[in-house]
């Protein structure tokens, strides 16, 4: 089972992320912080970091920044709602997907199985 990551601060949008997400079949651990993230990288293996990138404490790029060097392997998603943030994120981290909001559940869900098409229809095998 693919495992995410799913770090946002809004307690509302992360339950509806997580609820979305799990509903897909997805295994999803979530956090409400950046820094609540890190012990669990250091844990456990995760598939794909999805995280907010305006939060407190760590935004989402130092984040991403920070689990490339301990898990190289994982995929990143950024949603965020700030244009100008969309880019910075683009440039910190080009292979990154980024998700602006407002969008549908369905749609995250939908770049999340594009994401993992090959990996998990190899892993089914």
């Amino acid at each position: 089972m693919i495992r995410v990551l799913l770090a946002e601060d809004d307690a509302v949008m992360r339950e509806y992320l997580a609820r979305a997400l799990e509903k897909a079949g997805y295994d999803v651990r979530s956090v409400d912080r950046g820094t609540a993230a890190i012990p669990l990288l250091e844990s456990e293996r995760f598939d794909l970091l999805l995280t907010d990138i305006v939060m407190p404490e760590m935004d989402g790029i130092e984040l991403a920044q920070k689990a490339a060097v301990m898990a190289p392997e994982m995929q990143v998603m950024f949603i965020t709602g700030f244009a100008a943030v969309t880019l910075k994120a683009g440039e910190a981290m080009p292979q990154a997907k980024v998700l602006s909001k407002p969008f549908h559940l369905r749609d995250l869900v939908n770049e999340v199985d594009r994401m993992f098409e090959k990996s998990s229809a190899t892993e089914r095998s």
